[in-house]
């Protein structure tokens, strides 16, 4: 059953609204669930974007130029050219800057009539506090299970509400945690999954739009929290499906004995999620697997020899046409029921996008009695930057 929203009592200022911001904002004040009262806790109210990326730019754009009066924008990366593909808030010129000034420019240039601040700094347990602690609502854009785990905990604690959303490939999610008897992210999620089990975006991709999507809705369900009006998605988990075109909600219940928002709280203080979550980096091959590797330099110099290598390429047919080193296509997935087609005898250098896959590759060969293996360090990102600036990274 949807859940009434409730307002978060943002104190209404004194000073009104400009005539100026009447004009901005008329069509928001014509509407009678709007209005002046609407618009100036709107102007009032203080809204803390965690990431400014796939959804934050969405949820930046539109929570801006609704007049939502402060928004805190945090974010550590700076832009890149596959950001652009979703990333609508940064544009070709804003390549190599830092995202949260990039973002804080272009947000100000859409209404410069409300109050930005943006910080430059990865979300730690050490600082997550003090940041959400002047803002009304926390926006959780972020892509990695520890972040988010992080910002649940933190939002409990502070006793702030966490409009949660989510995206991978043509999939997304979106619902509100941490309000009053509603369910935390650990009553959805009381546990991590294993690393590795969920690929990234950057692993599995994300269409440009879907953030567009998501983040729109995260934006709403903003707006809605700080209007007090409508039907909230607190207590229900909704799922998008833009292959489809289709919606669908899972109705999601307080658990009791959650640690973080049950009766009996066994978690009072933020931990270190990333232990917590097992990770390791999103990159990096795991820590137990000591597998030998061969650089790009390495690999280029025995091939101008004429070594006789066998270039194992464990990634995907797609991402096999989108650049390849002339390697023999095998997927990692494939790999335990098509080992017979590799020759033990011969000397193996497996590589995919980055190194990781190909660690795994390597580990799970030589525990077959391969011998004579190595991993390519960096995958054929590396050797893009190493040896040959000609193949395109992705």
């Amino acid at each position: 059953m949807a859940t009434k929203t409730q307002t978060l009592g943002v104190n209404t200022p004194a000073t009104g609204l400009s005539n100026e911001e009447i004009l901005r904002y008329s069509r928001h004040l014509i509407m009678p669930e709007v209005g002046m009262d609407g618009q100036l806790k709107l102007k009032n109210a203080r809204v803390l974007l965690i990431g400014t990326g796939g959804l934050g730019a969405p949820l930046g754009l539109y929570l801006a130029a609704a007049g939502v009066g402060k928004l805190g924008l945090v974010d550590f990366d700076v832009v890149d050219f596959t950001n652009l593909q979703r990333q609508v808030t940064f544009g070709t010129t804003d390549v190599g800057k830092h995202k949260s000034e990039a973002a804080r420019a272009r947000l100000s240039n859409l209404n410069p009539d409300i109050e930005i601040q943006s910080f430059e700094t990865q979300l730690t347990s050490a600082n997550a506090l003090e940041l959400f602690k002047d803002f009304d609502i926390i926006v959780d854009g972020t892509d990695n299970f520890p972040t988010r785990y992080l910002v649940n905990d933190a939002c409990i604690l502070l006793g702030k509400p966490n409009v949660y959303g989510s995206i991978f490939r043509f999939e997304g999610q979106a619902t509100v945690f941490g309000m009053p008897d509603g369910p935390c992210y650990r009553c959805l999620y009381p546990e991590p999954p294993p690393p590795g089990l969920v690929p990234s975006c950057a692993e599995g991709g994300v269409l440009g739009v879907l953030p567009g999507i998501v983040g729109s809705i995260q934006a709403m369900e903003t707006i809605k929290l700080i209007l007090g009006a409508g039907d909230s998605l607190v207590g229900r988990l909704l799922l998008f499906d833009a292959l489809g075109m289709k919606f669908r909600e899972l109705k999601l219940r307080k658990n009791p004995d959650c640690p973080m928002c049950g009766k009996n709280r066994t978690i009072h203080q933020l931990i270190d999620y990333f232990e917590f979550c097992g990770v390791r980096g999103e990159e990096a091959p795991a820590p137990d697997l000591q597998v030998p590797e061969m650089t790009p330099r390495e690999l280029k110099a025995r091939l101008d020899r004429g070594d006789d290598l066998y270039i194992l390429d464990v990634r995907e047919p797609h991402e096999y046409q989108i650049c390849n080193i002339k390697g023999h296509l095998l997927p990692l997935g494939e790999l335990p029921r098509r080992v017979h087609e590799l020759d033990s005898s011969r000397e193996i250098v497996a590589h995919c996008r980055s190194g990781k896959r190909s660690a795994e590759a390597v580990d799970f060969l030589r525990k077959a009695g391969f011998r004579k293996i190595h991993n390519l360090k960096g995958g054929i990102l590396a050797w893009s930057d190493e040896v040959d600036p000609s193949v395109p990274k992705y």
